[in-house]
């Protein structure tokens, strides 16, 4: 699979077959819905389970899940995981997450598309992989992160270290998405 970027090099993709829908994140005009659902195939998690943030300025903010955007952003000098990553550089698997401290604010936070008279459970997250996203300069664009969430950690399947390789190579074609790419 070949993708050129703006700046008119052609970059070239060889992904494993597990991979091949993620080619389709190179289309222009792609919504982050559209990622989120590709990459939910991909990780056999639901698209609620995926978030991708983009960095600007220091910030960490989400792209998706879109109902996200509006509720803030992640300084990178913060304790958070996703902050961690994207200072680090290393991609990281927690199966334990649940026991891993954290700020469990956006956890919390319902869908647009949720019963607004129900009470807000959402189920907690308890695995979770975090991906950095960097360019071909290795500076950081943004994390990807892929979750597994239930209400007990043994019904939720963990993360291998093949997941988290596949991760790191979708991380790779994310980068030279119009997504990544747009300002």
């Amino acid at each position: 699979m070949t993708h050129k970027p703006q700046d008119g090099a052609i970059e070239e993709f060889i992904l494993p077959e597990n991979l091949m829908p993620l080619g389709s994140v190179l289309s222009e005009g792609i919504s982050p819905m559209d990622v989120s659902k590709v990459l939910a195939k991909v990780f056999r998690v639901q698209h609620t389970e995926v978030a991708l943030l983009k960095l600007e300025g220091g910030l960490l903010k989400f792209v998706f899940p879109e109902y996200l955007r509006t509720t803030g952003a992640i300084p990178i000098s913060s304790k958070a995981v996703a902050a961690h990553t994207a200072l680090s550089k290393k991609s990281e698997i927690f199966n334990n997450f649940a026991r891993v401290k954290h700020a469990s604010i956006f956890e919390t936070i319902k869908s647009a598309g949720a019963d607004a008279d129900l009470p807000a459970s959402p189920a907690p997250i308890q695995k979770l992989m975090s991906v950095p996203i960097l360019d071909q300069q290795l500076a950081v664009m943004g994390v990807i992160q892929i979750s597994r969430k239930g209400l007990d950690p043994r019904h939720t399947q963990d993360f291998s270290r093949e997941d988290l390789h596949d991760l790191e190579l979708a991380a790779g074609v994310l980068a030279a998405s119009s997504l990544m790419q747009a300002n």
